[in-house]
């Protein structure tokens, strides 16, 4: 009688064993068919949270939330009452889960004026952590990295113009930054050329007008060492590749993704076999065309083709910030979801992503009265 008590109490064991581990692998009970089925599971989060969850077009609840689904193919949408909407098309796979984390953003963006000084050129850094400024009698230097407190916008004057002699025409000069951000050489259309350093007012600024090509190579040839380093923790495929056959643009913030234009057209392999599961289901594009824009994100080996022109990293590297049409639009970097985040009025010829999140725009909110536009930053988060 014991003997057979525990037989019965280990095969009860078993069965609930694996009735768990089935479970947790996604399988469920069909009560109508009387089968047991595998099922998929939607993991949704949103920022922010609390946003409705619609799949298919039907309404399943709020963010952040988990939804057991038989495996198909879904359309699923994520919409917050005041903010953009996002949408996806997924392919459900029994045993499997899709994590969704879509961002959205304010529909009324918040405006806040940095500078009332009329700027004249306004260039950033290749990772728009700085901007330099040039208004009237003198330039002066924006630092995104540092807190914006009211009524005192983290400005710096860098250098007085009338330093600079025989510099008559500053909207179309040449604004080039180091690649350690701790230098510029403003260098005129007639050549001239001075060095400036960003940290400090620049009273005796040092003419490179002979020196400027060999100094300018020299930080070409730096840029590109740190480049080849940033790829050493790519694939080594796929470094080959790029060193050998692709022009980089930029690395994403946390350097996880490159932006690149091919110089020819190429086959990209894949890099991680088998491939990764459950990552993102946007289709890729891994038959280069030569002069064709791509990004590339080693985490997941997925190549997306961009068909954007002029667009800048976001600080989250989960996306990218466009100016199109007078309108500057917000996607994601696998070329989806297009927004428009600000069609306010503003200068077409400049605007950044700052590191917080913001946009850097120029606007002259009174043209009747003022010749130039002035500073302001866009607030969508």
């Amino acid at each position: 009688m014991k003997i057979l008590f525990r037989l019965l109490f280990f095969l009860f064991f078993v069965v609930v064993l694996a009735s768990v581990i089935a479970y947790a692998r996604g399988y469920r009970f069909d009560i109508e068919k009387r089968l047991v089925k595998s099922i998929g599971i939607i993991s949704a989060t949103s920022n922010p949270k609390a946003a409705k969850i619609f799949i298919n077009g039907e309404l399943k609840g709020v963010t952040d939330t988990n939804l057991t689904l038989p495996p198909e193919n879904y359309l699923v949408e994520i919409k917050k009452e005041g903010y953009t909407s996002w949408s996806k098309k997924i392919n459900l796979k029994g045993e499997l889960v899709v994590n969704v984390d879509p961002v959205l953003f304010p529909v009324n963006p918040s405006l806040s004026p940095l500078t009332n000084l009329g700027i004249i050129k306004a260039v950033a850094s290749d990772d728009g952590d700085k901007i330099v400024l040039i208004a009237s009698g003198s330039a002066y230097l924006f630092d995104a990295t540092k807190k914006t407190l009211p009524f005192f916008p983290p400005l710096n004057k860098i250098v007085d113009l009338i330093l600079l002699p025989n510099i008559i025409d500053y909207k179309n000069i040449n604004i080039i930054f180091s690649p350690d951000q701790k230098q510029v050489i403003f260098a005129s259309p007639d050549e001239q050329s001075y060095l400036l350093f960003l940290d400090e007012n620049n009273l005796n600024p040092l003419d490179v007008t002979f020196s400027k090509e060999t100094l300018i190579q020299a930080w070409q040839n730096e840029k590109n060492k740190n480049n080849a380093k940033i790829l050493e923790t790519f694939p080594e495929s796929f470094d080959k590749i790029a060193s050998a056959s692709f022009e980089i643009v930029s690395f994403s913030p946390n350097e996880t993704k490159v932006l690149y234009k091919a110089k020819e057209s190429v086959e990209l392999p894949l890099m991680i076999k088998p491939p990764l599961i459950s990552t993102n289901q946007t289709p890729e594009e891994r038959s280069i065309v030569k002069e064709k824009t791509y990004v590339y994100d080693r985490k997941e080996d997925k190549n997306f083709q961009l068909l954007v022109p002029n667009i800048k990293w976001y600080f989250d590297s989960r996306h990218f910030v466009v100016e199109e049409e007078k309108k500057i639009l917000i996607i994601d970097y696998d070329n989806t979801n297009k927004q428009t985040i600000y069609s306010g009025p503003f200068e077409s010829f400049f605007f950044n992503a700052t590191n917080d999140g913001k946009i850097a725009v120029l606007i002259n909110l009174n043209s009747q009265v003022n010749e130039l536009p002035d500073l302001y930053l866009v607030g969508i988060r």
